[in-house]
């Protein structure tokens, strides 16, 4: 997975700021470090992607994402959904914590997450030990990456690649709403 990337090196383009273009379940995303502002900023104007519309946040497993997330607000029934979605290609909206940042929830009281199955992302969130930005690969309106050549094609060095094989999923992750239920992109 990341053996051709030096695990350092890694931690400390993270830790500067750095946009990271990797595989997921469906197509390549475009991450960076959540908690610093300068960094998701750089990615949304890299995507040409409005702050209203928000961020997904992708984890190695849900306590990455309880920082950003009113677990409590969360009800049984569907904690229980939430749970037996993942790990996989299943973004939830879950009512966003005190300490969620303006510039991931786009101005929301919801946050959208995803605990995800996907070697590679696994592998950089357990490296840098919370989760990552998540979001397509690709200009607002274009179609999303689905191999390194897109990437580069699009973001050429203006971005750290992660190579590796998407999953099996054919359409990016389904969206649901963590108070309601509904599903608010079906995949």
């Amino acid at each position: 997975m990341l053996e051709t990337h030096d695990p350092q090196s890694l931690q400390k383009q993270f830790s500067q700021g750095h946009i990271f273009a990797y595989p997921t379940e469906a197509v390549f995303g475009l991450g960076c470090d959540p908690d610093n502002e300068v960094a998701v900023m750089s990615l949304l104007a890299l995507k040409k992607r409005p702050l209203s519309k928000g961020l997904i946040l992708v984890a190695a497993n849900y306590g990455q994402i309880l920082p950003y997330v009113d677990d409590r607000a969360i009800t049984e029934k569907i904690r229980i959904d939430i749970f037996s979605s993942w790990p996989g290609p299943h973004t939830w909206l879950l009512p966003a914590s005190i300490l969620a940042p303006h510039w991931l929830t786009g101005g929301s009281d919801l946050i959208a997450v995803r605990v995800s199955n996907h070697p590679v992302v696994k592998e950089l969130c357990e490296l840098f030990q919370k989760p990552l930005v998540s979001t397509s690969a690709n200009l607002s309106g274009m179609p999303a990456a689905k191999t390194t050549q897109e990437v580069l094609a699009q973001f050429g060095n203006q971005v750290t690649l992660i190579s590796g094989e998407l999953g099996e999923s054919l359409l990016p992750s389904m969206i649901r709403h963590g108070v309601s239920g509904k599903v608010i992109r079906d995949n």
